[in-house]
């Protein structure tokens, strides 16, 4: 039988390394599933539940293997499905590529049944969008494809119509208007020029007190990043897609930045003279200095990412481990570095104190969601992957999980997506069959989509070397972060018809596909059942009855957001009662565990604000 394009589209995957596909069957991707059956199922074709969760696990593929994520469907309400995966691939730079089918061509113009503009649907998403006509277009749409979207970091989308599935396989001729292509990919990397690094130094050099901002562009700099802190006595705070790029464990690292951060972090970025970016784009420039008070360097593989953030003075442009190779020899070595790093170190140990007040002492009702991820970290195996949801958990997972060892962990950063954690962690699962993976999320997303991940888990469970693949579901009957967001930002009550959830049991859910189910209502229980969990026999569920009432409160809570709450909870917010017990106690327990000279120092500025 003569080669198809279909069969070649797959033999080109495999000469690319593509070990697995993730997608969901229709007709108009027949050609290509038939010849999935002719190549027995090389790369590994793995079903989803839905065109969006193929694209999610493509994501978390990518994200955690550090390779080419590719997912599949079908044309019209497929491909659709396919957009809010891809942009989320876009937002947070993982290279993601998409096959998608199309209706034949005869039928292309004439409104057929499943027809849609790809093209237009798919323009502001792809770095490289094309759709194969003839088969002597395969190969270099479908190189050219692999390498934009590794290259640049972004999704690339591939149409092949139905009919062109299934043409004989025709190479492009040594002819006129033929485009041949070649397969191979050489490592390569940028390097900003003398001159700027000379530039940058100084400006490094000239200061006294530095903070070093780092974001997942810096994951592979890890050696060169500590020297860089010992060099200058610097602190290293994380943006929230960096969380994994750094160990925890560092007496210099103050962990996360922004609404979702540490006081500590929030210090540094304050009275820091001196701010050194390195593969971040962090977006929220109110937590970094204020402008004027810092000079700033950053540091970034992607020329159209710098500048934009912060008024940095120097934008070296370059990959994060050959900049910082450069950089360093530059650099002068602080004599008061360990004094710096001491200073930092005991900040850092006020604030792990007050989070264990925040934890095990303010009471809820069952229980605290600060002690659900509490009690998970220190559980957590050194090489853990763990995948978090857009939600209140979020915040519990920057706060309260300590990256350790090879610990790896990753979200929707950008996009901020609900919904990702269960396919991202069977992502995660296929990238790294051989290490447990942890997915974090609440109630709403596992109702939204993750219940129906839980069978795609369970259909692959046994593929995967090392079997725990654990799902921690925060029940707590309500859309918890946009139930606060309302209150802090709009000052308007808890809406309970858009916010109030059903009580559904996941964990009795994961019991009817044969997985391990438990549902935790006392605190006493918490540990336990994460212990259970962490060392089923495959894919398990563990569901915590918690308390909405906590409040998320920043460790720089303005004067605004605490007014707004306020003002919401005054108008009638239908658990108002708890929120201001609770949300007192806990910022009690931060006051109480250092205190701090700085946090004193900002109610006095409150105060003086007030009064003005």
């Amino acid at each position: 039988m003569s080669e198809t394009v279909a069969d070649h589209i797959l033999a080109r995957l495999r000469e690319w390394d593509v070990e697995v596909v993730y997608g969901y069957p229709g007709d108009g991707i027949n050609g290509i599933l038939a010849a999935w059956g002719r190549a027995e199922n090389e790369p590994r074709f793995v079903q989803a539940r839905h065109e969006e969760m193929a694209a999610f696990q493509a994501v978390g593929y990518a994200k955690f293997s550090g390779k080419l994520g590719v997912c599949t469907a079908t044309s019209g309400p497929g491909a659709i499905h396919l957009l809010n995966g891809l942009y989320d691939a876009a937002l947070d730079h993982v290279p993601v590529l998409a096959l998608v089918g199309q209706t034949n061509r005869s039928a292309m113009g004439g409104s057929y049944q499943q027809e849609v503009d790809l093209h237009s649907l798919f323009k502001d998403v792809a770095v490289y969008l094309e759709t194969v006509n003839v088969p002597e277009q395969v190969p270099n749409v479908l190189d050219r494809a692999v390498r934009s979207a590794c290259s640049r970091r972004a999704p690339a989308v591939v149409i092949v119509p139905a009919d062109v599935q299934t043409l004989d396989y025709e190479p492009p001729a040594h002819a006129f208007k033929m485009v041949p292509s070649s397969r191979d990919f050489s490592a390569w990397t940028t390097a900003p020029t003398e001159d700027a690094l000379r530039r940058a130094a100084e400006v490094i050099n000239s200061g006294t007190d530095t903070a070093i901002l780092i974001g997942q562009g810096a994951a592979g700099a890890r050696a060169e990043v500590e020297e860089l802190a010992t060099t200058l006595g610097a602190g290293v705070a994380k943006a929230l897609l960096g969380k994994d790029a750094l160990p925890d464990t560092l007496p210099y690292v103050t962990g996360t930045i922004g609404l979702l951060g540490t006081r500590p972090s929030y210090e540094l970025m304050r009275d820091c003279d001196t701010l050194i970016a390195i593969g971040s784009s962090f977006p929220y420039s109110q937590f970094l200095p204020e402008f004027g008070r810092a000079r700033g360097v950053q540091i970034d593989v992607d020329p159209g990412m710098v500048g934009m953030r912060y008024p940095y003075e120097v934008n070296l442009v370059g990959d994060a481990r050959v900049t910082l190779r450069r950089l360093l020899p530059l650099l002068r070595q602080r004599s008061d570095a360990a004094e710096r790093h001491e200073r930092i170190a005991a900040a850092m140990d006020r604030w792990r104190d007050a989070l264990t007040r925040q934890a095990e002492l303010v009471s809820a009702d069952p229980i605290n969601p600060q002690y659900v991820a509490h009690r998970l970290d220190p559980l957590l195996p050194d090489n853990a992957i763990i995948t978090v949801d857009s939600a209140s958990v979020t915040n519990w997972y920057a706060r309260h999980i300590t990256m350790r060892g090879t610990m790896r962990g990753s979200l929707s950063g950008t996009l901020a997506t609900m919904g990702c954690a269960v396919p991202y962690a069977i992502g995660a699962k296929f990238a790294h069959p051989d290490r447990p993976v942890v997915a974090l999320a609440g109630d709403g997303a596992m109702q939204m989509n993750g219940m129906a991940e839980l069978i795609t888990a369970a259909k692959y469970q046994h593929a995967w070397q090392d079997p725990r693949l654990v799902i921690g579901v925060w029940n707590n009957r309500d859309l918890n972060q946009v139930t606060w967001e309302m209150r802090a930002m709009s000052g308007a009550p808890q809406f309970l018809p858009s916010q109030q959830l059903p009580d559904v049991s996941v964990a009795a859910f994961a019991r009817t596909l044969g997985l391990s189910g438990v549902r935790v209502e006392r605190p006493e229980d918490v540990e336990a059942a994460w212990s259970e969990a962490l060392s089923a026999p495959g894919p398990a569920v563990v569901e915590f009855m918690t308390d909405p009432a906590i409040p998320p409160i920043p460790p720089s809570a303005t004067w605004e957001q605490l007014e707004s709450t306020a003002k919401a909870l005054l108008k009638g917010d239908a658990d108002r009662g708890s929120v201001v017990k609770k949300g007192i106690k806990s910022k009690l327990q931060e006051l109480l565990a250092g205190g701090d000279e700085s946090a004193e120092r900002d109610g006095r500025r409150h105060a003086r604000h007030r009064k003005h």
